[in-house]
């Protein structure tokens, strides 16, 4: 970008970095100089930023998430352009940005601005403030295309009860809201036994208890519960889901944090016709992009999104939020105010 910054962004930016050193990675609040911003056509200044589990594991030794060092994490955030070589972002606009490369390889949201391709910009549409666009973040947008994957094959309000596996996190707590604002019947699975009462209040007409569903039952098929499901969590309790879906049910898949593998058998698939949907938000076409935020401001708006926030930290308060989120300690969003 050729223009001058210098009025708009100052010198000095304060920041959350995190620098690989041999075997080991330092992490904490910091400063970085305003041309070490990185790559892209629009300059934002954000507002906002959120705690996901992928911002916690480029902050770690074995995380396999950070892909250059230093690197500013935060995969998602919210804010005002204020300087743009696009003439399809205007300065001034709130927008959202996350997944592609931020907080990956290219500075991401935990700093006071942002310089980010003008293909990765959304803007916010009406009806959602820079704070509730991050109250969603890349948690709430995973959570909406995993409604919009299941509705695109058919399901409806009245099919029949959606579980929703590790309800109580981030990607979790946003499908439990989107659902019930929608009109189905949501079954809420959580490890987390005083958030029973909290899950309902956001929508889920029964809880229960996760080890029903991460103990595996050794039979191929079980018995039919689940019209659908938002799995969030992988693994055995995925493999589980898998064998209880009813007939021409089907899961939408995006979390691994119960492991990478699955085990099961083509049963489900060959005798219901259960489907498998996986669920990448990261590389989603801009267009759908856009398309999946101005839904998320109507029809897929979660239920009492402004009390799905959990929390807020600044820059020097995130180290033990990114702990908390490793330890499945959190529940629903956290915030991260950059400036």
């Amino acid at each position: 970008m050729a223009e001058d910054l210098t009025a708009k962004v100052p010198a000095e930016i304060p920041a959350f970095v995190t620098e690989r050193q041999g075997d080991q990675v330092s992490r904490g609040a910091a400063t970085i100089a305003r041309d070490g911003l990185g790559e892209g056509e629009v300059v934002i200044k954000v507002a906002w930023s959120s705690v996901n589990y992928k911002d916690a594991l480029a902050t770690v030794p074995n995380g396999r998430v950070a892909r250059v060092s230093p690197l500013v994490p935060g995969v998602d955030l919210a804010g005002e352009v204020v300087s743009s070589a696009d003439p399809g972002v205007r300065p001034g606009t709130a927008v959202v940005a996350h997944g592609y490369d931020l907080g990956v390889a290219h500075h991401g949201g935990y700093a006071a601005y942002a310089r980010v391709p003008a293909g990765w910009v959304v803007p916010l549409p009406p009806g959602l403030s820079p704070r509730q666009a991050m109250i969603i973040g890349t948690a709430g947008y995973t959570a909406a295309l995993s409604v919009d994957q299941l509705e695109r094959r058919g399901l409806e309000p009245g099919s029949g009860p959606v579980l929703v596996t590790g309800a109580s996190g981030g990607v979790g707590s946003m499908a439990v809201g989107i659902l019930a604002a929608r009109g189905y019947e949501v079954v809420a699975s959580t490890g987390k036994q005083a958030e029973h009462a909290w899950l309902r209040r956001h929508g889920a007409a029964e809880v229960i208890d996760r080890r029903e569903l991460s103990e595996p039952s050794g039979r191929p098929l079980d018995k039919e519960r689940w019209a659908a499901a938002v799995d969030c969590v992988g693994g055995t309790t995925l493999a589980s889901v898998i064998a209880g879906l009813r007939q021409d049910g089907a899961v939408a898949a995006s979390g691994l944090t119960g492991g990478a593998e699955l085990s099961t058998t083509v049963f489900p698939f060959i005798l219901r016709g259960v489907a498998l949907l996986g669920v990448d938000s990261v590389q989603t076409p801009i267009e759908r992009r856009r398309a999946i935020w101005e839904r998320l401001a109507t029809d897929l708006r979660p239920r009492d999104l402004d009390g799905l926030a959990a929390g807020e930290v600044g820059l020097d308060g995130l180290e033990p939020v990114l702990d908390a989120i490793l330890a499945g300690q959190l529940k629903g969003r956290t915030l991260v105010r950059p400036g």
